[in-house]
């Protein structure tokens, strides 16, 4: 486990998973190391990682013989960055609450768009699906703004320094890597070199935040919109829930995640320096109202809100501003649950069976 406040606040599992074959490409759908293992993430053969219910690991690619699944969509929150193990990510949590198979259907990154086409991808693997629950919202702002930052780009070095920036990028990982063990022949070369300062991305010339925002919910919205209309004429049940951030979420930061912010402020991300400016927190409400609007009529929710009505909402939950621990992805999927009536779904057949008359 990782120690509160250091500049790493991910497990070396997570860093590792991240950054190995981090290659991003226009229209690409990006997709993890498949047949990942580690002592914390595990992928299957499509690079999707496992959940589990009663035990028994459950994902896309080994879907046993449940006859009905549940999809929970989105990025590295969705995939549960941040969990000590599989068995603690929200789908996990969320299967043992609802007795019901819940897949992970997420990737790092992902933007609105690339999710849906994820599902499009994979649909006729899945068979009958109950319920799509969609837990996303920033990844589009940050695609969004990198696409901004690479069609601005007149310069073709800097446009090269860019799509080096868009290959590096992922949720919640600092730039530093693991040092790697060069060839003789590579550290003389780099001796020789002519030293260059790492290139970062000039964001002076990014629209104002409260633009980005609207254009973000304006795709989200509309993505919704598609989701609403693939689904119509089926019997899945569809929910949008906005991601927690923790400057949108909580107004008194417990003392623990003071301490992380406080390394994160040391060492940020490239996540936290492409979106700080959206991060102020009178910028969240219109962003939601304008994205559940747009989505009407896909049930929309706001988690940043939401997760207060949790009993362990005063503790230590977050491991970064995106992402959770074993105690924040339980709460997670409790108020999801709560909201939505999952729990419920478990007993729906007892309750259906009239009893027997001795």
């Amino acid at each position: 486990m990782h120690s509160v406040g250091t500049a790493f606040p991910l497990q070396l599992d997570y860093q590792r998973f991240l950054q190995l074959g981090s290659r991003r490409a226009p229209q690409t759908l990006y997709v993890h190391e498949r047949g990942y293992r580690s002592g914390t993430i595990n992928t299957d053969a499509l690079g999707m990682r496992y959940s589990y219910l009663a035990g028994k690991r459950h994902s896309l690619a080994e879907r046993g013989s449940s006859a009905r699944v549940n999809l929970l969509v989105g990025g590295s929150c969705a995939l549960g960055i941040g969990a000590s193990s599989d068995e603690h990510t929200v789908a996990s949590c969320l299967s043992a609450l609802t007795g019901e198979v819940w897949l992970t259907l997420a990737g790092c990154g992902l933007s609105a768009t690339q999710e849906l086409l994820m599902f499009l991808t994979h649909q006729h693997r899945l068979g009958q699906v109950g319920h799509v629950v969609v837990l996303s919202g920033l990844n589009t702002l940050a695609q969004d703004t990198l696409a901004d930052l690479l069609a601005g780009s007149q310069d073709p070095h800097r446009a090269q320094a860019y799509q080096a920036f868009l290959n590096r990028f992922n949720e919640g990982v600092q730039a530093a890597a693991e040092p790697r063990q060069d060839s003789l022949w590579r550290r003389l070369a780099d001796a020789l070199a002519p030293r260059q300062a790492q290139a970062w991305p000039t964001l002076d010339t990014l629209p104002a935040p409260d633009k980005r925002l609207a254009v973000a919910a304006d795709c989200i919205g509309r993505t919704l919109c598609q989701w609403e209309r693939l689904l119509a004429n089926s019997h899945t049940s569809l929910t949008f829930i906005l991601q927690p951030l923790l400057p949108w979420c909580r107004d008194v930061v417990p003392a623990s995640e003071q301490q992380m912010l406080q390394g994160l402020q040391q060492q940020p991300s490239n996540f936290d320096r492409l979106l700080d400016a959206t991060f102020e927190r009178q910028l969240h409400p219109a962003f939601f109202r304008r994205l559940k609007s747009q989505a009407d009529p896909v049930p929309c929710y706001d988690m940043n809100g939401m997760l207060s009505s949790s009993p362990v909402f005063a503790e230590h939950l977050f491991v970064d501003r995106l992402h959770f621990n074993d105690l924040g992805n339980n709460a997670l999927a409790k108020v999801i649950t709560a909201k939505l009536g999952l729990a419920q779904d478990k007993y729906a057949v007892a309750r259906s069976t009239p009893a027997r008359l001795a």
